[in-house]
């Protein structure tokens, strides 16, 4: 199987909401990639390029990277995943966001060259769904509260607030939507590191009284002690995102214990290889971990759906859903039915690439 094409298709999907914001930005789109890897024997796999500026590209220079990367694919074996993803590390250190979508379009098309679903490069499944956990975006605690009651009457049963640093009015986003929703919904907190240390500990002792199962990223990301003054003050599940950007730095976090948990995001980390060995990581220290927010195609939530599957440590909602309110996807066949995603059958990822007015027919990825 050798590679012929590489081909790159602009992709931007409008937010339902566009006033959509948290602690790091704010924008009415959500913009990336989609990349097709096709070979001499006509197999083809997809993989979803988010660009996302927080992690480090935006749209024109994820473009460039791609066009970097794509004489160091063409005229090579597709079978040889490990030797490609090597080549484009030798040649480039960062561009997470593009080898990422190398990453699952090589783990695409091999499945589908071998007619299976994506899970079974990865040792096959644990479970076939997960509970998916929904963001909620900064507004006015009231506004919050309402949208809240919205995706529990939709069946979602988790649910991640978005705050900004502000304590009382954080604490105040938290009690209006426990008030909402009840006692049996599970809450989280997304702080994007917008807390000092003390303002955090503050913080999360006084929600703590609302019932919160865990805080995203509370601090810094580079402030690894004020995170781990965290961890041991509270007494909240606490769990690193920013600060768990590569390989390297979810080694230091789970060596050092300075979280409870690991979010884990495609994305961010540089595909699903690496991904999976940060899980393998976590398990080896007893660091908790689960699949980050993929926001984006389904196409992207395919693909951390297959992996989130095949994780035996995997025991908490994943933030898999966000599709759900954007439009314009150019992928379909994954969609959140109570409150969890299921995976879709056949080969590769098992969703469909929407064919465009007058052209060839639908393709699975």
């Amino acid at each position: 199987m050798i590679i012929r094409e590489l081909e790159v298709t602009s992709c931007t999907m409008r937010k339902e909401d566009p006033a959509w914001r948290f602690a790091l930005a704010a924008s009415p789109v959500t913009e990336g990639h989609v990349v097709r890897i096709a070979t001499d024997d006509g197999v083809e796999g997809f993989g979803y390029a988010s660009a996302t500026a927080h992690m480090g590209s935006i749209p024109g220079t994820l473009a460039a990277e791609l066009a970097l990367f794509r004489p160091l694919l063409l005229g090579h074996d597709a079978h040889g995943i490990e030797a490609l993803l090597q080549a484009l590390e030798a040649s480039m250190r960062g561009a997470q966001q593009a080898k990422a979508a190398i990453d699952c379009a090589l783990h695409d098309l091999n499945a589908r060259a071998l007619g299976v679903p994506l899970n079974r490069l990865f040792g096959g499944t644990v479970r076939d769904s997960v509970p998916i956990l929904r963001i909620l975006a900064i507004k006015a605690p009231p506004e919050m509260a309402s949208q809240a009651r919205k995706l529990v009457d939709r069946g979602y049963r988790y649910l991640k607030i978005k705050v900004h640093g502000d304590v009382d009015e954080d604490v105040a986003r938290v009690a209006a939507i426990r008030a909402e929703v009840g006692a049996d919904i599970h809450l989280t907190i997304d702080a994007n590191q917008s807390y000092s240390p003390k303002d955090a500990i503050t913080a999360l002792n006084r929600m703590a009284e609302h019932r919160i199962d865990l805080v995203e990223q509370p601090v810094a990301a580079d402030d690894l002690e004020g995170l781990a003054l965290v961890t041991r003050s509270v007494p909240v599940t606490v769990e690193a995102d920013e600060a768990a950007g590569s390989l390297r730095e979810v080694f230091t976090l789970v060596a050092r214990r300075a979280v409870d948990a690991v979010s884990l995001k495609i994305p961010k980390l540089g595909g699903l290889r690496n991904t999976l060995a940060a899980a393998r990581l976590c398990e080896a220290a007893h660091i908790r971990y689960r699949l980050g927010a993929a926001v984006g195609s389904r196409l992207l939530a395919a693909h951390a759906l297959h992996l989130a599957c095949s994780l035996p440590g995997v025991d908490y909602a994943c933030e898999l859903g966000e599709f759900d309110r954007l439009l314009d996807d150019p992928f379909t066949g994954l969609e959140v039915e109570h409150g969890e995603l299921r995976l879709p059958a056949g080969p590769g990822a098992g969703v469909q690439l929407l064919a465009a007015e007058g052209a060839r027919p639908a393709r699975s990825a």
